[in-house]
């Protein structure tokens, strides 16, 4: 049986994903082959040896040490495109929020509503100070063309926005998946200089810390609308509020609020709602549950963000799944080892990426003879071996 800790509550859509003869799942196994996780912190947390893979319930894994968990040879799974829906309808909420100063009127609204009789009177008297613009025929600038991004430029176009586009990692499917009406930017300046609206959808990384501040956000159109459902740290809260009080920037819809931000009178803060769905949850807790079951009992590696992705369909009996350093030679000393105990190889794969410290082998072979393991994992180089029979 394998055994899979939950640090989370976690859909039992997910949960139903692993066979109960095959697998345990509990938040109170100890020493376990995989564990399942949301927001729960995970920096501190002692892991043990065994411990083959997480899979995080959801996009972001700023809450798990990634990198150090390569070392340790423990995949890192996420799971991406699965709540990509919800935060789509959130940022076309956000549009409208950011337009239409809904929040600041029902706001007001509840304030008079000791009124009475008068009510009505004094709404139809106080609605114009709430008046703001229409999206249509306004341009939307997306930052970041990925699951979520792309489905947003997709609905903007489809309520008559004009929209463009930019992400320079955009992958050869995803263009192709992208509607021609969707404006490519070059440039990030592109999307700055022409945008009444602006949603970002970039994963936090060094690269993308503070990428909206003061040097960005003065290239913006005055009066633009900023909005940001990916994560606080992309936008300086300083420079935002700055440019908020000075009128440059008319109103900043944030999924994750702080001290900060929180009570300036031009934020929309909205407590982290962007995949707070029954239908999202369903869908990140299955898409872990397949990655760890996928893992584990073939070896592949499906949305890794630490591990390249490598997919080999079984064609032996057995198969050795080998994490090692992404240096020249790695190939030809386990190949050597398995030839050496007298195996012919069936099939293999090889996947590292380039700039990326750890690559991963697959090699499907006929048996695995007792001390092959041991002698894989004398490779200089290598920080995993695990067998599947």
């Amino acid at each position: 049986m394998y055994k899979i800790k939950t640090l989370n509550s976690i859909s039992h859509v997910g949960l139903e994903a692993l066979d109960k003869t095959r697998y345990v799942v509990s938040d109170e196994i100890e020493n376990p082959d995989a564990i399942l996780v949301r927001s729960a912190k995970m920096h501190d947390y002692e892991v043990n040896p065994e411990l083959l893979c997480v899979a995080r319930a959801g996009a972001g894994t700023n809450n798990i040490p990634v990198e150090k968990y390569a070392e340790m040879g423990i995949v890192v799974f996420n799971t991406p495109g699965a709540n990509a829906e919800a935060v789509k309808e959130l940022a076309i909420c956000a549009l409208l929020l950011a337009s239409r100063n809904i929040v600041g009127g029902i706001e007001w609204v509840r304030s008079i509503a000791d009124k009475g009789d008068e009510v009505a009177a004094l709404v139809e008297k106080g609605k114009a100070q709430f008046v703001g613009p229409e999206i249509k025929g306004k341009t939307l600038g997306v930052i970041g063309l990925g699951a979520v991004g792309a489905k947003v430029a997709h609905a903007a176009v489809a309520l008559g926005m004009t929209v463009y586009g930019y992400d320079p990692y955009l992958s050869v499917d995803a263009a192709w998946r992208m509607s021609s009406e969707v404006r490519h930017a070059k440039d990030i300046d592109t999307i700055l200089k022409n945008s009444d609206y602006i949603s970002i959808h970039v994963p936090y990384l060094e690269s993308t810390h503070h990428m909206i501040c003061a040097s960005n956000i003065y290239k913006m159109k005055r009066g633009v609308r900023i909005i940001n459902l990916a994560r606080a740290e992309i936008v300086c809260d300083d420079d935002i509020i700055k440019a908020l009080d000075e009128g440059h920037v008319a109103c900043y819809v944030t999924d994750f609020p702080n001290g900060k931000t929180a009570g300036h009178p031009k934020v929309i803060p909205i407590p982290h709602l962007g995949a707070s769905t029954p239908e999202s949850e369903d869908n990140c807790a299955y898409m872990a549950a397949k990655e760890i079951k996928e893992y584990i009992e073939n070896g592949n590696i499906i949305n890794s963000v630490n591990m390249p992705a490598a997919y080999l369909p079984r064609t032996g009996d057995k198969r050795i799944c080998v994490i090692h350093k992404n240096v020249p030679d790695m190939i030809a000393k386990i190949t050597a080892a398995v030839s050496g105990a007298g195996l012919n190889i069936e099939n293999m794969i090889n996947a590292g990426t380039k700039g990326r410290a750890f690559a991963y082998t697959m090699i499907d072979v006929p048996a695995i003879p007792a001390g092959l393991e041991d002698k894989i994992r004398a490779v200089e180089g290598v920080v995993r071996v695990r067998t599947i029979r």
